[in-house]
């Protein structure tokens, strides 16, 4: 079962937001995608439990596409993004509807239609839901760097197979990964030194802040941006 947590402070949800991005078809889903496609290097980025339309997961998107990474946010929800009335009534069977284990095989195609378009190295950041899509990446050869941000149900065992450069941004305040957990991850990548990590957690701050925060809020929208930059430079250091 998902905490609350994860379905706090939904976003109002804006597809025409960057509407010109959107591709009907990439790698077999709907996509917002952004960035030169003259790039060899690209980010995916999987979102949390509100979907690909959240406006500021789009503007995220813009932001890493500006240092040159061409930028996939796949709608791996199909168009079937939480609602307040789901979170309330109907969480789990939402759920069950939209399990991570899915999202991971539909990343496949997109990592190859990538490399088609001549693309040499992705990296990939998942958000709550999103992170333990990216994590099953990381235990292979799919992508070359990982991130992920406040991450919901991912496990110790997850994070000893990673197999590629890592980097966990976790929440003071979580209780669905709990900064007692994201530690736990850091002593399990601290064991593996074929392996690159960063894990870091955020004083002040609650699972989600990285993307449901409020733009207006100079302190919450800081935080995120912290949170953003860190990201960020871990994929200008291993995507390349």
């Amino acid at each position: 079962m998902a905490s609350s947590q994860c379905c706090a402070n939904p976003p109002s949800l804006n597809p025409v937001y960057g509407k010109e991005h959107v591709a009907e078809d990439f790698g077999g889903l709907k996509a917002y995608i952004t960035g030169s496609p003259e790039s060899k290097l690209a980010i995916i980025l999987a979102s949390d439990v509100f979907g690909f339309e959240a406006p500021n997961l789009r503007y995220l998107a813009d932001k890493v596409s500006a240092s040159g990474f061409y930028v996939v946010v796949p709608d791996f929800l199909h168009g079937d993004p939480i609602t307040p009335e789901i979170a309330k009534n109907s969480r789990d069977e939402w759920l069950k509807k939209h399990e991570t284990d899915k999202a991971f095989e539909e990343a496949k195609p997109i990592i190859e239609a990538l490399k088609n378009i001549g693309i040499s190295a992705i990296g990939a950041a998942g958000f709550c839901w999103g992170a333990k899509v990216v994590v099953e990446l990381a235990k292979y050869d799919y992508i070359t760097a990982a991130v992920l941000l406040h991450p919901s149900r991912v496990t110790h065992d997850d994070i000893g197979d990673v197999k590629c450069p890592i980097s966990i941004l976790g929440a003071e305040t979580d209780h669905i990964t709990p900064p007692e957990m994201i530690k736990q991850f850091g002593e399990i990548l601290s064991s593996k030194p074929e392996v690159d990590s960063h894990v870091k957690i955020f004083p002040g701050v609650v699972h989600g802040w990285s993307l449901r925060y409020d733009v207006k809020d100079k302190t919450a929208a800081e935080k995120a941006e912290e949170a953003h930059k860190d990201m960020l430079n871990w994929f200008v250091k291993y995507v390349k």
